[in-house]
């Protein structure tokens, strides 16, 4: 019997519950505290037993490995480009290969429908990596006229993140990935004799990498006990998604389907930057055009509360918004969440009334996403001036 369950040959692929993909990587940290949650059809670990502290300050000040759920799209084919630039609504064809773009794709309304990183893989060759929603419909939907091909490149995705990820992703990689590959770039590595793609981004607003499996080319137990190996001396950690929420949630990074929606539009989003009016075509564009540019969501700190999803923002005794997600910052020593509120408005820099299911109603203040290092210097791997130092 095989006394390393992690690399039993039952726990190299996916399995299935109730039509849902059970992770490949899932042997190699749960235990009987795991709790799993659901997102893109796929499970991952919401909670493992550990405190979330303890993975939000090794995310911080050396490094976490997170298993999450996003799955990639591949789009490919000799319209690839030319169906893209109607589906997103920034501009794509001046891309590079292997490089990545965060991208909208909008509803003819000019609501949100999704968001997610586009990477170039080749000249004809994308992949739409989203967290959730039914994106696959979406795309048959709207590829009347095109010459294109969408497929399931079956790719599992691990995010090595924090300020040591540079030198674990180095040795991991035999020498080979190198600082030149820079925020955003992407390419194929050789990690422990196995071909894994690899982007420099993330979802925590700190240094970090996406690995990206090949389907059954991946023996996932074995790509994972080789991070874990190299990351040791590096202090690397498994964490799971609370730790990551936090700090996605300092750094301004907002959520699909529960931070914004269909109802939004980017601008609402505080998203404007991500839409590209001068290019012609694209689904959404219309509506974008004669749209008001004004912001629906912003940061909430909080003293006495730790803010939760569904808590109610008053102003007076009248309710304006909403909490759509919330935690307590280690960091920041206080209780910070996104304030969505139900009409634009000069919101930033006002105390509100927080009517939080922990304490009643509480003091809150209203600030500018995101909490701090608004540069995103600690991505790019910079060193913070001023608020946001360790």
């Amino acid at each position: 019997m095989n006394e390393h369950p992690a690399l039993d040959p039952a726990h190299i692929f996916p399995t299935y519950i109730g039509g849902n993909e059970l992770s490949p990587f899932h042997h190699c940290y749960a235990n009987d505290q795991t709790v799993l949650r659901l997102a893109a059809g796929r499970f991952f670990a919401h909670h493992n037993g550990d405190p979330s502290e303890l993975g939000y300050w090794a995310l911080r000040k050396q490094a976490a490995l997170f298993d999450v759920p996003e799955r990639p799209v591949e789009i490919s084919g000799p319209d690839a480009v030319a169906f893209l630039e109607r589906i997103v609504a920034r501009r794509i064809g001046d891309m590079k290969i292997d490089r990545g773009r965060y991208a909208l794709i909008c509803t003819h309304q000019g609501g949100i429908f999704m968001d997610g990183i586009l990477f170039r893989l080749a000249e004809t060759r994308f992949w739409f990596v989203h967290p959730d929603g039914d994106l696959e419909p979406w795309l048959l939907a709207h590829s009347h006229g095109f010459d294109v091909t969408f497929s399931d490149p079956k790719s599992r995705v691990l995010q090595l993140q924090g300020p040591n990820s540079f030198p674990i992703m180095q040795a991991a990689s035999s020498g080979a990935l190198t600082e030149s590959l820079k925020y955003f770039h992407s390419g194929f590595f050789d990690f422990d004799g196995q071909q894994v793609y690899v982007s420099r981004t993330g979802w925590t607003g700190e240094l970090g990498y996406e690995l990206y499996t090949l389907g059954d080319q991946t023996d996932c137990p074995r790509l994972w006990d080789h991070l874990m190996q190299k990351g040791a001396p590096h202090g690397l950690v498994f964490s799971s998604m609370q730790a990551m929420n936090t700090r996605r949630i300092e750094a301004g990074i907002l959520d699909s389907g529960s931070d914004f929606d269909i109802s939004m539009t980017p601008y609402e989003a505080g998203l404007e930057r991500f839409v590209d009016l001068s290019k012609k075509g694209f689904i959404g564009r219309d509506a974008l055009k004669a749209a008001a540019p004004a912001t629906r969501i912003f940061g909430l700190r909080c003293i006495a509360a730790t803010p939760c999803s569904g808590d109610l923002i008053l102003s007076g005794s009248a309710p304006v918004g909403m909490v759509t997600t919330g935690a307590l910052s280690p960091y920041l020593k206080c209780g910070i969440g996104y304030a969505r509120f139900d009409q634009p408005d000069e919101w930033s820099g006002k105390t509100l009334t927080l009517k939080s299911q922990q304490s009643d109603k509480v003091t809150c203040t209203i600030v500018d996403l995101p909490f701090y290092d608004p540069e995103k210097r600690l991505p790019r791997g910079l060193p913070l001036q001023g608020a946001g130092q360790i």
